[in-house]
């Protein structure tokens, strides 16, 4: 089995010299062998494909997925579990640690192994997939640890554009013509777009990671329902003030926010491996107070949202892969032009009890990669508690800057939330 690489896969994955690699790394309470983690892992490879892929280069230099006949088990690294905060050491290892995707997989799995408590971490090229697709694979791999009979199904693979894009748009004349006119008329725009000789110097990179409890989540979504706003909504605008006021003239009042490709696209299921991602940019009006501004935020993150097509923006892709190296290039050596992207996974649905363990926590995803801000806050939310992982690099964003836009947030919130509870 093999697949080309779609234009965003080819562009997360570059010449493969620089990591663009995802982190999730959760808590388990319980005691674990080898064998079962080993066996865990290898009946999701048995399920999805694309973790058993390795990635060839055709004569045109164009990369693949290729599923090879007898396939590279996922590489487990073991260590002894030392520190609570371990897992963020070895989360930023793991950005770090390039993928030998010729010859293993783009898959790794660590096992901060404790007596009691075993903290663990997957980590995967975001080539593969992205965060939607590895919660997937992670609550498969927790039903096997716990169940080694466990039938978790097979995938039915997206093998290509075909299998995403429904055949009457991906095949209608008018619609080809279009996506290729855009293209073109994208590829022409970014030559002609002046951008530094090099890249910005990231420096150093770093994780910030916090939780709101249990109380504070739940008094945060109440206060949303009541405002009439999403979570997302406000915790973006929330990150726009944050970085207002830490970073003054310095801030560019633009939040990159992903938006799911499965609200759009049913052909991808939940359990598909897949990375392709649709985005959207959220600012402020700094003439609003901070409630006005949820409500008009809310209005333009749904008008934006209502316009997303990801079939055209497929095809659109699709028919520029000649433009990809300016595009790249575009996109490292560029100015930054925005304060973050951020990234709200919502709740997560995997069980916190299991017959022979508990999941403590799950934290939120860290990704970091080569392609222009490495600014980046996801959150998300397991056993009623809000996680935020906050990565960046010294080159963007100071470490103390961001300290100081974590504390600012959280500031917000409760500022927010004692407001409501005067009234």
């Amino acid at each position: 089995m093999k697949r080309r690489l779609l234009f965003g896969e080819r562009m997360l994955l570059g010449d493969g010299t620089e990591p663009f690699n995802a982190v999730i790394s959760f808590r388990l309470r319980g005691t674990f062998a080898l064998k079962d983690i080993q066996h865990a892992l290898a009946q999701i490879q048995k399920k999805h494909p694309w973790l058993r892929a390795l990635i060839s280069h055709d004569e045109k230099n164009i990369p693949w997925f290729n599923v090879p006949d007898n396939p590279v088990s996922i590489p487990v690294r073991i260590i002894a579990r030392q520190s609570e905060d371990q897992w963020q050491e070895e989360s930023r290892r793991e950005w770090n640690t390039t993928f030998n995707y010729e010859k293993l997989p783009l898959i790794r799995f660590v096992w901060i192994k404790g007596e009691n408590v075993s903290d663990m971490l997957f980590a995967f090229h975001h080539c593969l997939c992205d965060g939607g697709s590895a919660m997937a694979f992670l609550k498969e791999f927790l039903v096997v640890l716990d169940n080694p009979a466990a039938d978790i199904g097979i995938e039915n693979p997206i093998l290509g554009i075909q299998d995403v894009v429904p055949a009457k748009i991906l095949n209608s004349r008018r619609q080809k013509l279009k996506a290729k006119f855009i293209g073109r008329l994208a590829a022409t725009a970014i030559k002609c777009i002046p951008v530094g000789k090099k890249a910005v110097e990231r420096q150093n990179d770093y994780l910030i990671h916090w939780k709101l409890d249990e109380t504070v989540s739940k008094e945060l979504i109440a206060y949303c329902k009541s405002q009439k706003v999403t979570v997302n909504t406000f915790l973006s605008a929330a990150v726009l003030q944050a970085f207002k006021k830490v970073r003054g003239e310095k801030s560019f009042n633009k939040v990159s926010c992903p938006v799911d490709i499965r609200r759009f696209a049913s052909q991808i299921k939940e359990d598909h491996i897949f990375a392709f991602g649709l985005m959207i940019v959220v600012s402020s009006d700094e003439k609003l107070s901070f409630e006005d501004n949820l409500r008009t935020m809310q209005k333009s993150v749904e008008q934006k949202t209502s316009k997303l097509n990801p079939y055209i923006t497929m095809m659109v892709m699709e028919s520029g892969h000649d433009a990809l190296k300016n595009f790249t290039k575009l996109l490292k050596n560029r100015k930054s032009s925005n304060d973050c992207m951020f990234s709200n996974l919502g709740r997560i649905q995997i069980p916190h009890q299991y017959k022979e363990f508990s999941v403590d926590t799950i934290f939120s995803p860290s990704v970091i990669g080569p392609l222009g801000n490495t600014t980046t806050m996801v959150t998300s939310t397991y056993r009623g508690e809000m996680d935020f992982s906050f990565m960046g690099s010294e080159g963007y964003l100071p470490y103390t800057d961001a300290l100081a836009v974590r504390d600012e947030v959280i500031q917000i919130i409760h500022s927010q939330l004692k407001q409501i509870a005067v009234l």
